[in-house]
């Protein structure tokens, strides 16, 4: 069975809207800025709880960042598409922070104010910011929620596929957001691990990452549901997989076992070759761990004929549990706009693998398939193969 996506949207450090993203990546100008209120360089989404509420004109209750930010994404990757009986909608959303920064609130209020609302402890479970998304998009059928860490988002789109191939649904509303909060900066900081300036993916001299906050959200489609709707592909989503390869709690295996496991499950589901994909858009968080593994895996899969690959977490920071979603929108415009996106600050091949990213915005590229890496905590590994429709 084939998958269509028919809708994009995005919410990141670079804007509000698929356009601004793609305008942000084609010019090279990143969203990682100084955080005076974090005290790091961070990939922040310049609008405020308040001013989501307001422009959605939401209810003065306890919406977690999370749910926020998923809900711009969504509105517009959504867009006027109606819930009608006749064909089986579902939603499928990834958090990895899930209401943390709710939590977070409440902890710090509550030690000078201790009858602060405890309702607010109930925004914590991830579901919940899936819950409060789905109803306020009126989505009252299959409602998922997947936290696989970072490679959350990829999983997210990856199950809403399964569930249109083996009938369950006949589109899926995937993706995945999360915020910033202090004990996700503190918890990468305790690895030691964050780049005190903009990170510099598959360089010599990375020093790690930045965290960045967003949500993103595709629209997957059957045949039967183009039918019913009416809506005209943007791409097709021709390969997905998923490996563990449980090398270590935080750490991918150097090898890049589960990294070149699932790129092969791709190829293999979509029925091509290696020679066949134009683009990658690596994972590249800037991690030495990260990268190396990485780079491993490309070799691994592709040999000396590593196609054109890039990280564009130089741009948006590492948004976590959105990242596999902002990224698979972005693989979705280079096809759309046939581009290579840049990979930010790179200057010095690694040693290991001598591999060279792509730095500069190139068009007229000729990317007919787009792949799209996600990588998480313990070896958690998605890729997702997207195609040119024709």
């Amino acid at each position: 069975m084939r998958i269509f996506v028919t809708g994009i949207g995005v919410v990141s450090a670079l804007g509000d809207t698929v356009q601004q993203n793609w305008n942000a990546l084609k010019t090279g100008n990143t969203g990682i800025q100084w955080s005076d209120r974090l005290g790091l360089m961070v990939g922040e989404v310049k609008q405020t709880n308040e001013s989501i509420m307001r422009a959605y004109a939401l209810p003065q209750v306890d919406f977690s960042r999370t749910t926020l930010l998923a809900l711009i994404a969504a509105k517009t990757c959504w867009g006027e598409n109606r819930l009608v009986p006749t064909l089986k909608t579902g939603l499928v959303a990834a958090t990895s922070a899930g209401g943390l920064d709710r939590m977070e609130e409440y902890y710090f209020r509550h030690k000078t104010d201790p009858d602060f609302v405890m309702n607010t402890l109930m925004t914590h479970d991830n579901g919940r910011t899936t819950d409060r998304l789905a109803n306020l998009l009126g989505m009252n059928g299959f409602v998922g929620t997947i936290s696989t860490a970072c490679s959350s988002g990829a999983n997210a789109i990856m199950h809403g596929a399964r569930l249109i191939r083996h009938g369950r649904l006949d589109r899926a509303l995937v993706g995945g957001s999360d915020p910033l909060t202090s004990f996700n900066l503190k918890g990468f900081g305790s690895l030691m691990i964050y780049d005190p300036d903009i990170c510099k993916p598959f360089d010599a001299n990375r020093k790690g990452l930045n965290m960045g906050e967003g949500g993103a959200f595709l629209l997957l489609e059957s045949e039967r549901s183009l039918v019913e709707t009416g809506n005209k592909p943007l791409c097709e989503l021709t390969g997905w997989c998923n490996a563990t390869d449980a090398y270590h709690q935080t750490a991918s295996s150097p090898e890049g076992v589960g990294a070149s496991i699932t790129m092969q499950g791709c190829l293999r589901m979509a029925g091509i070759t290696a020679e066949q994909v134009n683009y990658v858009n690596a994972h590249g968080t800037g991690t030495g761990n990260n990268d190396l593994s990485e780079t491993a895996a490309l070799k691994k899969v592709f040999g000396v004929k590593t196609p054109p690959f890039s990280s564009t977490k130089g741009f948006t920071g590492h948004t976590l549990a959105a990242a596999g979603a902002v990224e698979a929108v972005f693989s979705v415009m280079a096809i759309l706009e046939n581009a290579l996106l840049p990979n930010a600050n790179f200057t010095t091949p690694m040693p290991e693998t001598d591999l060279l990213p792509v730095t500069t915005f190139k068009e007229n590229a000729g990317v007919e398939y787009a792949l799209s890496n996600s990588f998480g905590f313990g070896g958690n590994c998605t890729s997702l193969l997207f195609k040119r429709h024709h």
